[in-house]
């Protein structure tokens, strides 16, 4: 058993923000309230261990629906085991990988493969599945038997479906199996070479540039076939302006259409391409302060319901080449819940509890999860960290096996202290 005191509780799910005390017996919580005493009662015969959390903030284990873990075929990268132990030293206990591994998760087999390393690793370890056979945006997978083996999704991330009359085929099967499906917008008729905002910086660089047209040009027509469709479609790592703009159209329109900001979209700019160089080339590109603002703004107002990181590892070798030739992405696992709490918790744009709201309740909705909960009865999916608590990033403590990251250096808040997932203790920190 583990007892948890003092911490102070914030849970998006039941809105209870208060001091108290959690009590955990094997996977679950069995009671939630203060003065709970380890040395009294029914508990002084039992074997309790007790962390001490006064001063520390507990709340649902955070939950990512946007990793690359690179298992399958990209091992060097990052496999399934480091990219879960870069998730619990983050406070995730629960993440969803993409599928553009190599063989993309578009079978059974690989699948199946992915689910398996998945229940070795401490945390909660789902899989999407693709939405075409090889990526190749033509022709559908098996969607039925994918969500019958327990896909989690459909997507596929890293490249755009340009062929409309696949993605509305795609739209009506998900309906039908109740699943969601999450694209990546990027049209590649606007982008002249990918990963930096065509702009001020790609033309000091004289760096072709990928324009916030490719992808708001994307998200107005997947918005629209969601609206007809009735599609759960979420918006993925959403970067331009125009594109916050119609997200928020499609909601009122009654659309069931969600997006997710990453960590480093709300943080940095184009800018950050001058000072980091390949460590901040990504795909969408860092955009312009109004795009950056743009995104804050849709944050506010429920526009953007997901944060998530894209985390996206890659070796030091590979970002080391040139910008033209080096890949696109950041490792986030292990930075996502300082930089929330950094750029929109500590300058006033939302709560605490809003962030775990972000974090935690709603990309398990969309996912078809039970969000967890600071409640009796309920998985002790758990972190426990300091709200304003300063650490370092340091490249030397990441468990990642990458380290490409533009925040390495950067004092963060929201030390992660303890990650609990069904009630074992996956990091410690």
């Amino acid at each position: 058993m583990i007892l948890i005191k003092g911490g102070h509780v914030v849970c998006p799910v039941t809105k209870r923000d208060e001091t108290a005390d959690v009590l955990i017996d094997g996977r679950k919580i069995i009671q939630v309230e203060a003065g709970i005493d380890a040395d009294a009662g029914w508990l002084k015969d039992k074997d309790v261990q007790v962390i001490d959390a006064a001063g520390l903030i507990v709340a649902p284990g955070l939950v990512d629906t946007h990793v690359h873990f690179r298992d399958p075929g990209f091992t060097y990268k990052e496999d399934i085991e480091t990219g879960a132990k870069a998730a619990a030293r983050g406070g995730f206990t629960t993440v969803v990988c993409m599928a553009n591994t190599k063989p993309a998760v578009d079978n059974l087999e690989t699948l199946e493969y992915i689910q398996k390393k998945g229940e070795a690793t401490g945390i909660n370890v789902l899989q999407t599945a693709t939405v075409t056979k090889g990526m190749a945006g033509e022709e559908l997978t098996d969607m039925e038997a994918l969500a019958d083996a327990g896909a989690a999704g459909f997507t596929d991330d890293g490249l755009p479906i340009m062929n409309e009359k696949v993605l509305y085929e795609a739209m009506l099967r998900a309906v039908q199996l109740d699943l969601p499906i999450s694209l990546h917008e990027e049209d590649p008729l606007f982008i002249k070479q990918p990963g930096v905002n065509m702009g001020k910086v790609s033309e000091q660089l004289g760096y072709g540039g990928a324009s916030g047209t490719a992808e708001s040009i994307m998200v107005a027509r997947d918005c629209a076939m969601a609206l007809h469709t009735g599609a759960a479609l979420c918006i993925q790592h959403i970067s331009a302006k125009e594109s916050v703009d119609y997200v928020r159209l499609a909601k009122k329109q009654g659309a069931d259409v969600h997006a997710e900001a990453t960590p480093h979209h709300f943080t940095l700019t184009e800018d950050a391409v001058l000072e980091y160089g390949t460590y901040a080339r990504m795909n969408p590109p860092l955009r312009t302060e109004e795009d950056r603002l743009a995104i804050i703004k849709g944050i506010v107002d429920g526009t953007i319901d997901m944060i998530v990181t894209d985390h996206a590892p890659h070796s030091k070798e590979e970002k080391d080449r040139p910008m033209a030739q080096a890949p696109s992405g950041i490792t986030g696992l292990e930075t996502s819940l300082g930089l929330g709490i950094k750029s929109l918790v500590q300058p006033g744009h939302i709560s605490l509890m809003k962030l775990m709201e972000l974090m935690s309740k709603n990309p398990s909705e969309f996912y078809r999860m039970i969000p967890g909960s600071i409640s009796e009865t309920e998985a002790a999916d758990i972190v426990i960290f300091g709200e304003n608590e300063e650490w370092v990033v340091k490249e030397e403590e990441y468990a990642s096996k990458a380290v490409n990251s533009p925040f390495t250096g950067w004092t963060l808040p929201g030390k992660v202290h303890y990650t609990i997932c069904g009630g074992k203790i996956v990091y410690q920190g």
